[in-house]
Order: structure tokens, then C-alpha cells, then sequence
């Protein structure tokens, strides 16, 4: 999901993204299921606004065509198994030596050399390698976190590469050449855990939403069910305890009265917060933190965040095309005060190979031939 990230992110941004996929299949997330109207949830989420060319990259007919594509191109973005683009003449090291005013991208795992530089790398095992799964979960039992983050990591760096690049070409008029590594990603973001282990020699505890160098900092009852209260000061404490819960003989409680004395008593603080939680509504205990400007927050199940008030007032939601239907998307989180995203349709495997190859200069007969050969493939949106 990295490199598909990345560039749907250039997209958004405006780009035209044109994504090569397998004839007979396509992207394999198109069929991780069918939720969205016939369509792959991963695929939606992560390729409107693309244009969708299949061919088949085992055939030299097929080669070609993609290498004539980069010729025009400004990136080339892939995440290739580790050594798959070399194999097939795509390689970072031939296509800058052809075009040294081209910028190319390769997502993996590992990044190239080094000892796991051929293994699988899918999420799930990044995080692992990464240290993010042993300080995600509870004291019992670790857990991945529930999106694919190491994906995330890598395609937000690849696409901020790009941009860089980009710019540098634009003062100096050469490329670059860029390696992406999921594994290195994900490791920069373990940021506090990885400098505090670094400098303890202790390994940082599974916390389920609490935090191990901050009190309170967890999910607290109330009546009716949860809030979440995060208290990162000690004026925090004192807010919490005057106006919240109206318990001021609380604040120089020598046990709480700094952070560091509450981390050291996190289980009586926590204890202490709940009773005093439980005592009010979920609305009125939301209303209380707020007035009091002390961090909080309901616990939202993923329907509670699609629907979010906040989402809502400020217009964040669109509609964009599939190959089934209409179906919403979210606006990209940065928002130019003169410029919308363009939102493109996500496309369907295939439909744009005609009109990208009659761009390259492709008689309408030999398109004719290499679709009937399958070396490319095309298909019309229902």
C-alpha cells in the first residue's frame, strides 16, 4: 500500500498519475474484498484520481510500452519485489542513465543491501521488526495496530521525497534517485519509546491507550461510558481537580501533585479519576473538560469518526467515481485556502490503456494487436 499511497497523495496534489497494473487481475487490492459497491475498500481508499494502464511487464512488447511511458514522465514510483525492477529493465541505475532528469522511487521493506534486504515485508511484519507491535496493546497481550502504519510511514516520506525533488530539479534540472525503506519509516515514527529505551536500557511498556511517562492519561468511566482524559501538566491537574470534579483539597495531594509523582502513583491517580468520572454523564463530564480546556475525548468507534460533527461542519466530505458507483472520500487533511483537490474517479483495471497508448503514438491497429495478443488490456466503465 506504500507506493499507492504516495502517489495517490501526488495526485490529490494534482498530478497525473498514470498506475501499471497486471492484465487478468490488477492491483491485488482490488480484490481484498468488495465492500464499496463491488469495489476493494483498500483500492478506493488509495488510487482515485489515477489513470489505469494494463500491461504485462513479463512480455518485452509490454517493456516497452511502459519504458516509452517513462520517457515523458517526471517520477517513476514502484514497489517492486526487492530485485523485480532490475529484472525487468526498470531499474533506478538504467532509467536515470536514459533520463538523468527523472526521478525515481523504489518502496521495499528494507531498503537495498544489508542482510534482510530480500525478505518479506508486509505491514504486519515491519511493525514487528520495528518495535511498534511490543509497545502496542495491553500488559497482556500485544497487538498490531489496526492500520497499516508502516505502509503509511513509508508512503507519506516517498511522497514528500517526490515533492523535494521535484523542487531541487526545477533549480538544478537533475533528478534523483530515492530508496524508501518501510522498516527505517516506522522506526523514525517510534520517536519517545525509541529514545527513552535508548537512553534507560529499559524496554518501554504496552500501555493500551495509556502512557507511560504521563497521569492521568487513560480512559476514565462515567455513567453512561467512556471518556478519555489526557492531563500532560500540572496546571492540567489543577484544572481537572478545581473545575472538573470540584475536589481543589485534591491538587497539592503530595501524591499527585506533580507528573513525575503521579506516574509514580499511576494506579491510585487512575483510581482517584475514575471515582470521581463516573459520577457524570458522558455529555456532561465532555462539557465540564472542555469548559475547563483540560484534553479529552469520546471514544469513538470508527461509524462515530465517518459521522463526526467536526467532519461535517467544515465540509470535508466528497463524492468520487468506481467502476460501480458513486461512493464519498474524504478531502486531503491539508487545505489550501485557494485550491481544492481535484478528487478524480478511481479507475477501473484498465481503462485508460487505449488512451494512453494512442498518446504514445500507437497506430489504432497495433493497439488492436497488442490488446488481442494481452499484452494490454482495457475495459469500459459500466
Amino acid at each position: 500500500m506504500a507506493a499507492p499511497l504516495a502517489t495517490r497523495q501526488l495526485a490529490d496534489l494534482g498530478a497525473r498519475v498514470i498506475k501499471v497494473e497486471r492484465p487478468g487481475g490488477g492491483d491485488l487490492a482490488r480484490g481484498y474484498d468488495h465492500v464499496v459497491e463491488g469495489t476493494g475498500a483498500h483500492f478506493v481508499w488509495l488510487n482515485r484520481g489515477k489513470e489505469s494502464l494494463a500491461v504485462d511487464l513479463k512480455s518485452a512488447a509490454g517493456r516497452t510500452l511502459v519504458q516509452r511511458l517513462i520517457a515523458s514522465a517526471d517520477v517513476f514510483v514502484q514497489n517492486l519485489a526487492p530485485g523485480a525492477a532490475q529484472r525487468l529493465g526498470l531499474g533506478a541505475e538504467q532509467l536515470r542513465a536514459d533520463h538523468p532528469e527523472l526521478v525515481t522511487v523504489a518502496l521495499s521493506g528494507f531498503g537495498p543491501g544489508g542482510p534482510y534486504s530480500q525478505r518479506k515485508s508486509y505491514d504486519m511484519l515491519i511493525q514487528a521488526e520495528a518495535g511498534l507491535i511490543s509497545i502496542t496493546g495491553t500488559p497482556e497481550s500485544a497487538a498490531k495496530t489496526g492500520i497499516p502504519t508502516a505502509d503509511i510511514a513509508a508512503g507519506m516520506y516517498a511522497a514528500q521525497s517526490v515533492l523535494a525533488a521535484l523542487l531541487r530539479r526545477s533549480r538544478t534540472g537533475e533528478g534523483a534517485t530515492i530508496d524508501v525503506s518501510m522498516l527505517e519509516a516506522t522506526i523514525e515514527w517510534m520517536g519517545y519509546p525509541m529514545y527513552a529505551r535508548m537512553y534507560s536500557g529499559v524496554e518501554p511498556e504496552r500501555m493500551g491507550v495509556g502512557h507511560t511517562a504521563i497521569a492521568p492519561y487513560n480512559t476514565y468511566p462515567a455513567a453512561d461510558g467512556e471518556v478519555l482524559i489526557g492531563v500532560q501538566s500540572d496546571n492540567g491537574w489543577r484544572d481537572l481537580m478545581t473545575e472538573v470534579f470540584d475536589r481543589p483539597d485534591l491538587v497539592a495531594d503530595p501524591r499527585f501533585v506533580t507528573n513525575i509523582a503521579r506516574v509514580e502513583n499511576r494506579a491510585a491517580c487512575d483510581a482517584l479519576v475514575a471515582e470521581l468520572s463516573a459520577r457524570f454523564s458522558v455529555a456532561e463530564l465532555t462539557a465540564r473538560l472542555a469548559a475547563a480546556g483540560v484534553p479529552a475525548a469520546q471514544l469513538n468507534g470508527v461509524g462515530g469518526a465517518v459521522e463526526h460533527p467536526q467532519l461535517q461542519a467544515r465540509d470535508r466530505w466528497r463524492e468520487v467515481g468506481t467502476e460501480h458507483s458513486r461512493v464519498p472520500a474524504l478531502l486531503p487533511p491539508a487545505t489550501f485556502a485557494d485550491h481544492e483537490p481535484p478528487m478524480g474517479d478511481v479507475p477501473a483495471l484498465g481503462e485508460h490503456t487505449v488512451a494512453i497508448l494512442a498518446e504514445l503514438g500507437m497506430p489504432e491497429a497495433d493497439i488492436s494487436a497488442v490488446l488481442a495478443a494481452g499484452i494490454a488490456a482495457t475495459v469500459r466503465r459500466g
